[in-house]
């Protein structure tokens, strides 16, 4: 990496870190707030932490493509910059409307106690941020899967396979979270993992986004882990889905990125099949006990991963979200070391 890499990744971390204080205040003033209902009295807290991170990772992309262009004179990356800006941009805002158009409900026994838009909004939102990668003709129409090896599809790699990543990485990053910092830190985990993939691989532009998005991250966790001062909302797990999605198509690390992303996709199959037997979602969080500790509103039953870890043991909130931190790590290891032992 060179100074203008390393430079961007610093704006990344520094415009998060500026921007949040800025965001909570007006977020408060708006009324874009939810109920944190891990703590005592449930109290209202401004939430939306994507709209500051997708401010990091923009801001710090366009210094990359601005001295890359204007000082070294090299226009290589420049569609794909501004192709990944605009997908990145469209997905934040679709998660954006759903947080301000979100608001708190008396759950059912088994479903949310949240009512924003329906699950085919918010997916029919995130399809117009696959646009500009389809566009470009992003990617590598040589596919690389676990277990299956090389496979060339050809025209329908830009036409099918870029719009589903991007659609399903965004909505299936959605499906984990309610604990402070576990978005965001799970976050830092597997984009600094697949950042750091992509460079040992020579794919620096993958690697550019996936570390500015890490350094956003960073920045946000000061004020999103526990104590949390701002909530995710779904603005910041939709940004995140369509990170991964995009620095998997740029750097042609697909199998790298399925691996790393094991757990959402186990917590998917877990939640469309409490949805099955439920008729309804059910919520990852759960109740807090005098002690500090939360415990799974569900008993033994096992419908989220959340509920797996909350019948381990007596955890705090934060130790919830440490442990997941954790597990994510442990994935997230898997295609750096195989890759190094290969």
């Amino acid at each position: 990496m060179v100074l203008s890499e390393i430079a961007a990744i610093v704006i990344s971390f520094v415009i998060t870190m500026a921007i949040t204080p800025f965001a909570i205040r007006y977020f408060k003033l708006v009324g874009i707030t939810t109920r944190d209902i891990h703590k005592r009295g449930e109290p209202l807290v401004p939430q939306s932490i994507g709209v500051p991170v997708a401010a990091g990772v923009v801001g710090s992309l366009l210094f990359y493509i601005f001295v890359q262009v204007f000082v070294y004179g090299n226009y290589t990356h420049s569609t794909y910059v501004f192709a990944a800006l605009t997908s990145i941009i469209l997905v934040m805002f679709g998660g954006f409307l759903d947080d301000i158009n979100s608001s708190q409900v008396n759950s059912k026994k088994y479903n949310e106690g949240k009512k924003g838009l329906k699950v085919w909004q918010k997916v029919l939102l995130t399809i117009p941020a696959a646009i500009p990668m389809m566009a470009i003709m992003a990617g590598d129409t040589v596919l690389t899967l676990p277990l299956v090896g090389s496979v060339n599809i050809g025209i329908l790699y830009p036409l099918l396979v870029v719009p589903l990543a991007i659609v399903v990485s965004s909505n299936m990053v959605n499906m984990l979270g309610g604990f402070n910092g576990i978005e965001a830190g799970m976050g830092l985990v597997y984009t600094f993992s697949l950042g750091l993939f992509a460079l040992m691989h020579g794919k620096l532009l993958s690697s550019i986004i996936f570390f500015t998005a890490s350094a956003s991250l960073l920045a946000i966790l000061r004020y999103n882990f526990y104590p949390a001062k701002i909530l995710p909302g779904d603005s910041i797990q939709y940004l995140m889905g369509s990170v991964v999605a995009i620095g998997a198509i740029l750097g042609g690390i697909e199998a790298a990125a399925i691996i790393t992303m094991i757990p959402f996709f186990i917590q998917a199959m877990l939640k469309f099949y409490s949805r099955y037997r439920l008729g309804g979602f059910p919520a990852d969080m759960g109740l807090l006990q005098s002690d500090g500790t939360i415990k799974s509103r569900y008993g033994k039953n096992i419908w989220s991963l959340t509920h797996i870890v909350m019948n381990l043991g007596r955890f705090k909130e934060w130790q919830i979200v440490v442990i997941f931190m954790a597990i994510q790590t442990a994935f997230s290891l898997i295609p750096i070391l195989t890759s190094m032992l290969l």
